[in-house]
C-alpha cells in the first residue's frame, strides 16, 4: 500500500507569489485518508509543536481531545459532533482532534477575550508539523458544541472551537476526486494589509514586479498547491 506523501503534478502547482517557507506550501486541507494508523510518537510530536505556540499572558488556553480509530467508542463520539457533510469524509480518518479553548484568565477569572486567537496559533503549529511528518489535516468547524460539550465531557469555563481529521493522505487513486476541487486561491495581500491607517495598502503589499521578487533568507522559492484550502 502507498502511503507516503503524493506530489502535486505541474499542472496542479501555482507558484507562490513571494517565497514562503516550503511546509507552510504543502499544508492543505486534506478530505482524504489512508487507513494508517498514526503512531502514539507521532501524534506527541505534533501536540507538543502545539504546547509551543504562544498566548497571551502565557496562559496557554487551549485543551484537545484526541480519539484514534483504536478507541471506536471515543472516535465515534466525535464523529458524531460533526454536521453530515464533513461526517461523510471525516469519520474515515484515523485520528479525530477537537480543540478547546479556556474562556477565562485562571489568575482573576476575568474574560480572555485572546483565548480563541491562541487555540488557532496552538493549531497552526499542530497543522505545520503534520505537514512535516508527511500528515494530512482538515480542519472543521461545522459541528456540534453543545454536543461535543456533553458527549466528551468538557467542562464549563471551557468551550469546543474545531474539530480536526488528521491522518497519511489517501493513496493516489482516492485522490483523483480532490483533485477534481475549486482551485486553492487566497485574498492578495494589499486586500487586508495596510501601512499605518486602515484601507491605506503598505507598498510591501502589492505585488511584487519580477525583476523585484526573490526568495526570502532561509528560505527556497516553493510552489502553491492548487488543490485544497
Amino acid at each position: 500500500m502507498n502511503t507516503t506523501q503524493s506530489t502535486p503534478s505541474t499542472a496542479q502547482i501555482k507558484e507562490a507569489e513571494l517565497s514562503i517557507h516550503d511546509v507552510i506550501a504543502r499544508r492543505e486541507s486534506a478530505h482524504a485518508f489512508s487507513p494508517r494508523a498514526v503512531a502514539p510518537a507521532t501524534l506527541r510530536s505534533i501536540l507538543e509543536a502545539a504546547r509551543w505556540a504562544p498566548s497571551s499572558y502565557n496562559v496557554q488556553p487551549w485543551a484537545f481531545v484526541v480519539a484514534t480509530k483504536d478507541q471506536p467508542a471515543e472516535h465515534e463520539a466525535v464523529a458524531s459532533t460533526l454536521m453530515d457533510l464533513n461526517r461523510r469524509w471525516a469519520a474515515h480518518a484515523p485520528v479525530l482532534i477537537v480543540t478547546v479553548a479556556r474562556t477565562t484568565f485562571p489568575h482573576n477569572g476575568a474574560p480572555n477575550r485572546h483565548a480563541w486567537h491562541d487555540v488557532g496559533l496552538a493549531t497552526a503549529n499542530l497543522l505545520t508539523q503534520a505537514t512535516a511528518l508527511g500528515l494530512v489535516a482538515g480542519p472543521m468547524g461545522g459541528f456540534d458544541p453543545l454536543a461535543a460539550r456533553e458527549k466528551l465531557g468538557i467542562p464549563e469555563g471551557w468551550e469546543p472551537v474545531t474539530v480536526i481529521a488528521l491522518g497519511y493522505p489517501a493513496e493516489r487513486e482516492a485522490e483523483a476526486t480532490a483533485a477534481a476541487r475549486k482551485p486553492r486561491e487566497r485574498d492578495p495581500l494589499e486586500h487586508f494589509v495596510f501601512a499605518g491607517r486602515w484601507g491605506h495598502t503598505a507598498h510591501f503589499a502589492a505585488a511584487p514586479r519580477a525583476s523585484e521578487a526573490g526568495p526570502l533568507d532561509g528560505f527556497r522559492s516553493v510552489g502553491i498547491a492548487t488543490i485544497q484550502n
